[in-house]
């Protein structure tokens, strides 16, 4: 590849929109099968799944693609107008991550890529694929080897130029290209954001068990999340950012530029008592064109009554009330959970007679008893 193709190859990408781009030759890749099979025989994928389903194909690109002979990874700067950790403290709304606030970045990049993609086939004549979390791409060692930064101790890429707020996306290629060079690891002595996760998540400096993460909790995982966890939760409705947001290089973070991934008003922690009457055709309105429809209205319903079980604030006893009654075990269950905390102890006496009779579900049954 010359000089000046190279060069194009970058212009290309920061014209698309991006705001990095590292290369890395699939021959140069460690095999990632022994990392990921301790992950999987430890359980700590949760009920993720497709990670042990795919995770031969996930442990080096040619295991998806025989052909690959480089792979063109690119980031793309989301970074918010303002740290995300003072909102901790306004209880009565809840805390969406900074990634979910405005649009998906999912259909953002993926035209983006194939800009990119399209541009690098015209010129080379060489077959592409792009990924963006489509297929079982290990993106963050990728990115790693791409130079686009370090996977730091909360196992996200820090970058030393927009810290821990990087959109990964893929663009596997037969042309051999140059490739980057990598970047070492610059956490040193710091360990802020272990020490900074409220449900102890981290196992050691670098593993995380995803079934502690609050991201994993409120996005992936839909089933009653344990008592244990839930207080610890605090008022995070959607995902978690504590561990990025107190990365110390984010001083050199820098505002997105992308103007669609800036916080929308309704998704920028909404009050907790507005989206208490949310049913599923109001959910997916509200949030149409962002990533908070993963979780779907149920699982965020959950998401939002654990908040208010947390919040202290017994006005929004009268909001909850209501959804002892909601179609969903799961949020009639948490409105149990949240009513038992914000309710006198003789108040909560008296609702759990007049209910608990006619209470079908197993779980929700069992909630009562011990709230």
């Amino acid at each position: 590849m010359s000089k000046k193709l190279q060069k194009s190859l970058h212009h290309e990408a920061m014209e698309a929109g991006f705001d990095v781009l590292g290369i890395v030759g699939v021959d140069e890749l460690p095999d990632l099968g022994e990392v990921l099979a301790s992950f999987v025989e430890a359980g700590r994928h949760g009920d993720m799944g497709w990670l042990e389903e795919h995770m031969e194909r996930r442990r080096h690109p040619l295991g998806l693609w025989p052909d690959v002979r480089s792979v063109i990874m690119l980031g793309m700067n989301y970074g918010p107008e303002d740290n995300p950790l003072p909102a901790l403290e306004h209880k009565t709304n809840g805390i969406i991550s900074v990634y979910a606030k405005g649009k998906d970045y999912h259909t953002i990049i993926n035209k983006r890529l194939k800009r990119v993609a399209g541009w690098l086939h015209r010129e080379t004549g060489a077959q592409v694929k792009i990924f963006v979390d489509t297929a079982p791409v290990t993106e963050k060692p990728l990115a790693v080897s791409a130079g686009l930064g370090w996977q730091g101790k909360h196992s996200n890429v820090v970058s030393r130029n927009f810290g821990s707020w990087l959109f990964l996306g893929a663009i596997f290629t037969t042309h051999e290209l140059p490739t980057s060079e990598g970047t070492s690891d610059h956490c040193g002595g710091c360990q802020r954001c272990l020490d900074i996760c409220p449900t102890d998540a981290f196992v050691e400096p670098y593993q995380l068990d995803a079934r502690r993460c609050i991201s994993y909790l409120t996005i992936e995982y839909k089933g009653h999340i344990s008592r244990e966890l839930r207080q610890k939760m605090g008022n995070h409705i959607f995902g978690c950012d504590d561990c990025l947001a107190i990365c110390p290089w984010n001083k050199f973070a820098q505002l997105a530029r992308e103007q669609r991934f800036h916080a929308r008003p309704e998704c920028d922690n909404p009050a907790l008592r507005d989206l208490l009457k949310l049913d599923d055709a109001a959910f997916r309105e509200r949030f149409k064109g962002t990533p908070i429809k993963r979780a779907g209205r149920d699982c965020f319903v959950r998401n939002v009554l654990i908040a208010c079980g947390n919040s202290g604030d017994d006005s929004l006893v009268p909001q909850i009330e209501p959804l002892l009654k909601d179609a969903a075990p799961v949020v009639r269950a948490m409105a149990v959970w949240a009513l038992g905390r914000l309710m006198q102890d003789d108040q909560f006496l008296t609702l759990q007679r007049s209910h608990e009779k006619e209470e079908t579900d197993i779980d929700v049954k069992r909630e009562w008893q011990i709230t």
